[in-house]
This record gives C-alpha cells, sequence and structure tokens, in this order.
C-alpha cells in the first residue's frame, strides 16, 4: 500500500557482526546471516537449503547459492531507485522481481540465468495503479496484484513465462470496497496452488476479505474475515498447506507489539474463516514448514510465533523480528529478511 513507501517498520535485530544463533523453545533456531546490504529487504524467496533470493529498497537483489554463508549483490539495470518488494524464485536460476510505487514505478523484471541479466517484463501506465505483490505457480503462469482503482480490483495474470500479461476482467470479479487493496510489506498476501487455485488477502479497507479462485484467476468469490480492518491494518499475508487447509496473519502494522485480531485459519478452501489467538503482535508473514501441514511459523517487525496444530495455538519464539520470510520449497530451512540488510536463517536443531 502507498502509506507504506513513508513508514518503516522498525526490527529488534542484532547488532552488526553478532553470530550466535538464538534456541527456541520449539527447537527452531534463528543463525544471524551477513548480507553485506544495507537495504530494507522486503522480499525473500528460498529454493532449497542454500539457494535463496532477497529483494528490496534502491533497486537491491541479492542471492545466495551457499546458504547465507554470503550474498551477491545482482545488478538491474535501469532499476537503481525502485524498491523491489517482491521476489519470487521458481528454480535456482528463473526469479521474477516486482517493484512497487505509482505508475510507471510498478514494474515487474524477469532472470532466467540467476541473476546476471534481467528483462524488464512489465511497466505498469496506469497512474492510479500501484503494484504489490505476485505468485507463481511456475515458470510460466503468475498472479500480480494492484491496489484497487475506481472500485475495481486489479489483477493480472501471465501464461507465457511473464512475456505478456492480462487483466482478470472487472465482471469476473467482485467489487472492492472503498479503499481497499494490497499491502505491500512482504509478498505474500497472494498465494497460489497446484492446479488452478489462488488466494488473495486484502487490507485498508472496512473489512479485511480474502479473494478466491480455483479455476486459474477466471472466476472469483469473495469472504470476509475477523481480522482488524483499517486504514493500516487487514491481512498482510496468507498461505495454504493443501487446497483446503490455509491461514491468514496481519492485523495494525502501526501496533507491532499488540495481539489483536490478527490471525484466522480456514479448513474449506478460504470460504470461511474462523478466528484465533495467541500470535504474539502485528505479523507480515505466515508460512508453512515444508512437508508438515501443521507446523507454521508466523515472522513480523517484533518476533516470531509458532503452532504446531495448523495454527490453532501459537508459542513465542526467542529472537529478531523480519519484514519478510520464506521456507525452501525444495529443504527444511528458512531465511527471513529485514531492515539495513538483515537476515538469519531458520531451522531445526
Amino acid at each position: 500500500m502507498r502509506i507504506l513507501l513513508s513508514i518503516a517498520l522498525s526490527l529488534g535485530l542484532l547488532p552488526a557482526g553478532a553470530t550466535a544463533p538464538t534456541q527456541t523453545r520449539d527447537s527452531w533456531r534463528w543463525t544471524p546471516l551477513s548480507t553485506g546490504s544495507g537495504a530494507r529487504l522486503r522480499g525473500v524467496s528460498a529454493v532449497t537449503n542454500r539457494v535463496a533470493w532477497a529483494s528490496g529498497t534502491n533497486g537491491t537483489i541479492l542471492r545466495t547459492d551457499d546458504g547465507g554463508a554470503t550474498w551477491q549483490t545482482l545488478l538491474v539495470p535501469g532499476a537503481e531507485k525502485l524498491d523491489f518488494r517482491d521476489i519470487d524464485a521458481v528454480d535456482e536460476t528463473t526469479a521474477y522481481a516486482l517493484s512497487i510505487g505509482s505508475g510507471e514505478l510498478s514494474r515487474i523484471y524477469k532472470t532466467a540465468n540467476a541473476g546476471r541479466t534481467w528483462a524488464e517484463q512489465f511497466v505498469n501506465r496506469d497512474p492510479q495503479a500501484f503494484f504489490d505483490a505476485m505468485a507463481f505457480w511456475d515458470a510460466k503462469r503468475g498472479v500480480a496484484v494492484s491496489d484497487s482503482v475506481d472500485g475495481q480490483f486489479v489483477i493480472l495474470m501471465t501464461a507465457d513465462g511473464g512475456a505478456s500479461w492480462e487483466r482478470v476482467p472487472a465482471p469476473a470479479l467482485p467489487p472492492a470496497l472503498a479503499n481497499e487493496g494490497f499491502f505491500a510489506a512482504s509478498g505474500t498476501n497472494v498465494t497460489v496452488a497446484a492446479p488452478n487455485h489462488v488466494w488473495l488477502g486484502t487490507g485498508a479497507a472496512s473489512e479485511a476479505r480474502v479473494l478466491r479462485s480455483g479455476d486459474g484467476g477466471r472466476t472469483w468469490a469473495v469472504a470476509k474475515t475477523s481480522l482488524d480492518a483499517g486504514p493500516s491494518a487487514g491481512i498482510f499475508s496468507i498461505a495454504f498447506s493443501d487446497a483446503r487447509n490455509g491461514i491468514i496473519v496481519g492485523g495494525d502494522y502501526k501496533a507491532e507489539i499488540v495481539a489483536g485480531n490478527n490471525a484466522a485459519i480456514t479448513t474449506d478452501g478460504g470460504a470461511t474463516w474462523t478466528a484465533v489467538k495467541g500470535l504474539s503482535g502485528f505479523r507480515s508473514v505466515a508460512a508453512y514448514a515444508p512437508g508438515n501441514g501443521a507446523t507454521i511459523v508466523a515472522v513480523g517487525p517484533a518476533g516470531t510465533d509458532v503452532s504446531n496444530d495448523g495454527g490453532r495455538t501459537w508459542s513465542p519464539l526467542a529472537g529478531p523480528g523480519f519484514h519478510a520470510f520464506s521456507f525452501a520449497r525444495r529443504g527444511t530451512v528458512g531465511f527471513g529478511v529485514g531492515e539495513k540488510g538483515g537476515a538469519a536463517k531458520l531451522a531445526r536443531d
């Protein structure tokens, strides 16, 4: 969302140079990493335990291929002033990066050679649109979302690896509420599942809602949720372990340590949502542990919580907070990123 451009969320990161890992109550361990960057990192996408990508301010794109021990800074020509709030890697060498902002500041770039070169695939020409996040089923099929414009959601789909993007026709979508959009916080308020499921979590309006499609974006339905709503509140992240079981987290980013109505779960594919308590505060991302539909990690600027029962109950994890977090899609560890190039790796002992 536009308001996030001017407000920085503070993170309780370890001092520069700190190396001691933090033991959690759940046998998880945060291990601090040095990225060598001073950018505010808001996007991260892990492919394996060794390969992960991160993105942030000042056109920053980072990549590690040794589990976070070292990070390479990748140059996207002409993008030095852009804010890359989302990065989605579909494999070790192929990734998409999305920058945010009004009009032409919203762009999508793609690399197919581990970041050596980048192709500009999409530039937003609508001065009222403001793209926030994206997600990909695979290297060919993806979805990108903008804040609503004139009471209509703006959702783009690609089926050719980003070479072309087509807007979902307005009649296929429910009308948007006043000011309804998608927070550009962690790139995870959009998620997909095979073969054709896609879910979007909204915010900044009078209600926090979930849009869903089971046919690849041709038709859509919408569901109300109980999450706190308002100009700075709503759904910041949505995740599914399968086509039926999912979670939303968020809250009010101006109240980072307030444990309000900031989480809900579904067992029917997002048609209905049940409020759950136990998160320690505002959370900007939730992710299911690989191969485990019961274990969920929820991360925010003020800290981390973990659930081992599908989100019904939670325990806080000691350690730093982050803006974004990603479990490796083919691995066992996760990577968190945040302020001043801060990063850490999360793994079980």
